[in-house]
């Protein structure tokens, strides 16, 4: 099954210092909820892991990436994963991101556009394409606030003296310490087909009365 999504997203902060983030591997994976670098294989090449809760059982993807394209001219970043669990499912994504400057002009904000099919097989295909897509939204949406949190963090650490207080208000909310990593939540699939079922029934009611 073949799900494709284009997205966009508020970014927090401008973008020199969110592409710090989206070049940074290693801190672009802390976003995905549930994913970790496990081994640099070259500059290019990584192994990963991504697990997804769904209720009490716990989902776990090992894979490869690939960074197809790291453009820091157009800030734009693509790249290839692909994965396998020990059950048979097997997924693969090919993501385009790139950075688009805000056009009011604003230096402290700018948009995160994305291009992504995400291609699934096995169990995880039985969702069916429209709440595998809903999964996908809700991750991703994750995936983009956390960006915006570490981009900020990263806007005020690079800012001069004068306006650094200013940056720092932006990005106030993104840690409660200036120790505290800022990482995605493993995501729970059966939690939110859970809310997604209440949510149908909720507004099939809603319309009845």
């Amino acid at each position: 099954m073949e799900v494709v999504l284009d997205k966009t997203y508020p970014v927090a902060a401008g973008v020199d210092s969110a592409w710090l983030i989206l070049a940074d591997m290693h801190a672009l994976a802390t976003c995905m909820p549930g994913a970790q670098i496990t081994e640099d294989i070259d500059a290019t090449h990584f192994k990963g892991a991504v697990k997804v809760k769904v209720g009490p059982a716990v989902a776990a993807f090992a894979g490869t990436i690939e960074i197809l394209t790291l453009d820091a001219a157009t800030r734009t970043l693509k790249m290839m994963g692909k994965g396998a669990d020990k059950g048979g499912s097997s997924a693969s994504m090919e993501l385009t991101a790139n950075l688009v400057e805000a056009a009011s002009g604003d230096k402290g904000t700018c948009t995160l556009v994305g291009h992504a099919e995400v291609i699934v097989n096995g169990k995880f295909a039985q969702f069916g394409g429209r709440m595998m897509t809903s999964v996908s939204d809700m991750i991703l949406l994750q995936f983009a606030d956390v960006f915006s949190q570490k981009a900020a963090v990263q806007q005020a650490a690079m800012a001069p003296a004068e306006v650094a207080p200013v940056a720092a208000d932006a990005a106030a909310g993104a840690s409660t310490t200036a120790a505290a990593p800022i990482v995605a939540k493993e995501f729970n699939a059966l939690a939110f087909a859970w809310l997604m079922v209440k949510n149908f029934f909720a507004g099939l009611f809603g319309r009845k009365s």
